[in-house]
């Protein structure tokens, strides 16, 4: 029978992607020294918000999703970030390999906007495990196996990796949802005011509201 330890042990942006992603490199050791053929692995991403310290600023662009400071006891609960499969080649003891997992800078995404009210530090994340084994056994035939499902592993993501893997794809900017009858609204008020962007519109109608700016 066989035994696995997972831990994660680095992530980098993924500069050649062609949408905004992170690689997580896995670290997986086998400790009984039974030979794996492959590995069909599941592994859910999530983020534990209530592991971590809140500046007062990142308390304000969190209020959307978790409410005031006050809250946080009744409202940090994990949020889903990703659930990815990836194949494991055989290997005897431990062996590395990396999982890619897409990431939204849609602000109407949870994890987007709180990724985005973050300014320092580290995201708590945590890894659970799952998936199918095939393995050797001592009679030299070959046999399957469930990944049990108290596997995890946690790591901390620092905050500028993400802010890193954004800059790459979006430097300096920010998506928003709308609806389309508020573009066209904005594209009629773009056109009979002669103003350039978008940036340039919102800045306008942000101005004549007495909203102040950075």
């Amino acid at each position: 029978m066989f035994d696995l330890v997972f831990d994660c042990v680095d992530c980098k942006p993924d500069r050649y992607g062609a949408s905004p992603a992170l690689v997580f490199k896995l670290r997986i050791a086998e400790t009984t020294g039974t030979k794996l053929h492959s590995i069909g692995l599941r592994c859910q991403f999530r983020i534990e918000p209530q592991r971590r310290h809140y500046s007062a600023a990142e308390s304000q662009g969190l209020t959307d999703l978790f409410g005031g400071p006050e809250r946080y006891g009744e409202t940090l609960h994990p949020m889903q970030l990703a659930m990815m499969a990836v194949n494991v080649q055989g290997f005897t003891g431990s062996t590395e390999v990396d999982v890619t997992v897409p990431c939204s800078y849609d602000l109407e995404v949870a994890t987007g906007r709180y990724f985005d009210a973050l300014r320092e530090g580290d995201i708590p994340l945590v890894l659970l495990f799952s998936g199918t084994v095939f393995y050797r056994t001592d009679d030299g035939s070959v046999t399957v196996g469930q990944i049990p499902w108290d596997k995890e592993a946690s790591y901390r993501l620092p905050v500028a990796i993400w802010r890193e893997m954004i800059d790459i794809f979006f430097p300096n900017s920010g998506w928003l949802m709308l609806r389309n009858d508020t573009v066209a609204a904005l594209t009629r008020f773009k056109s009979r005011e002669a103003v350039a962007g978008w940036d340039e519109t919102l800045a306008l109608l942000l101005d004549r509201a007495g909203e102040e700016r950075p």
